[in-house]
């Protein structure tokens, strides 16, 4: 297996949050082909969702960045994702968050790794703004936007057909 060097892991609190390694396959896996994916795109056969994974995987080598996985601190059991997405065709920068099962919800862990990886978006990667694709029925994640600062902008283009709302979130001089 060939590994991306220099890709950062970054720790919270409780987290660490790295770039997505083989042995998160099957975590990913049960989390594409379950329903908890109807609000991005809906459930995947597992052969689409290897795909996704590989696509995952491949924006760090072509972009250098991407969605982190996120575990607890001291353990390496993917519990979700969240990271700085931009992949071609997107109309801007996107900073993402998914919880893998409902067990890791309801936790704060999804909002302290979108934190953690927003702030790395604007402190390392040079990013101005950043906005947040969110299906208008998926009620937790539009929360965790508001919870995180982010704000409805509704003159916002989004990739796909949709629905989706779009959510911008404060710049790095906004938030301090």
């Amino acid at each position: 297996m060939i590994a991306v060097t220099g890709s950062p892991a970054i720790t919270t609190e409780r987290l660490t949050l790295r770039m997505p390694a083989a042995r998160d396959w099957e975590p990913v896996a049960g989390f594409l082909t379950s329903d908890r994916v109807r609000f991005i795109g809906g459930t995947l056969t597992r052969d689409k969702a290897w795909r996704a994974f590989g696509h995952m995987v491949g924006h760090w080598v072509l972009r250098g960045y991407g969605m982190f996985i996120f575990t607890l601190r001291g353990s390496d059991e993917a519990l979700g994702m969240a990271g700085p997405w931009y992949p071609e065709g997107w109309p801007e920068q996107e900073i993402g968050w998914s919880v893998f099962s409902e067990a890791g919800e309801g936790q704060g862990y999804a909002r302290e790794a979108a934190e953690a990886a927003r702030r790395h978006a604007f402190q390392n990667l040079g990013w101005k703004t950043a906005v947040s694709y969110i299906h208008p029925h998926n009620v937790r994640s539009l929360a965790l936007a508001e919870r995180l600062g982010a704000v409805r902008d509704e003159g916002a283009s989004f990739p796909g057909d949709g629905p989706a709302l779009v959510f911008r979130h404060p710049g790095s001089e906004a938030r301090g």
